[in-house]
């Protein structure tokens, strides 16, 4: 399964991103989808996983701001994400497992370009 980032974009803090994660591939539904995110000279880090069933886990510097969500029929992913603050800036790049668990291990084959966020302060 391959895996496309849209929906970034330059925003004002405080304002809000949808991103989007299109997935290929008929067994879409049987993902974990984390989104990850990596600012300069850091390293890349899981900010929302989403599992097949009812699991959902978000980082404590996204939590109650970030909202992740799946619509299996799209073969989509989405980050809602709402009162950015310019630490939140990063390039947005989502990845999927069949165990869920393995998202924090980021172990993936390839990961796709990823869609950059700007938030301006």
């Amino acid at each position: 399964v391959q895996f496309v980032e849209s929906g970034g974009g330059l925003v004002q803090a405080g304002g809000s991103l949808r991103l989007s994660c299109a997935a290929s591939g008929s067994t879409f539904s049987k993902y974990a989808i984390g989104w990850y995110r990596q600012a300069p000279g850091k390293q890349r880090e899981l900010v929302a996983g989403i599992s097949s069933g009812i699991g959902i886990w978000y980082a404590d510097a996204v939590k109650g701001r970030f909202t992740i969500s799946r619509r299996n029929a799209e073969n989509t992913a989405y980050l809602q994400m709402n009162s950015l603050k310019p630490e939140d800036a990063a390039v947005y790049y989502c990845n999927g497992d069949l165990h869920f668990e393995r998202l924090w291990v980021r172990n993936f084959g390839s990961w796709g370009q990823g869609t950059q966020v700007t938030v301006s302060s």
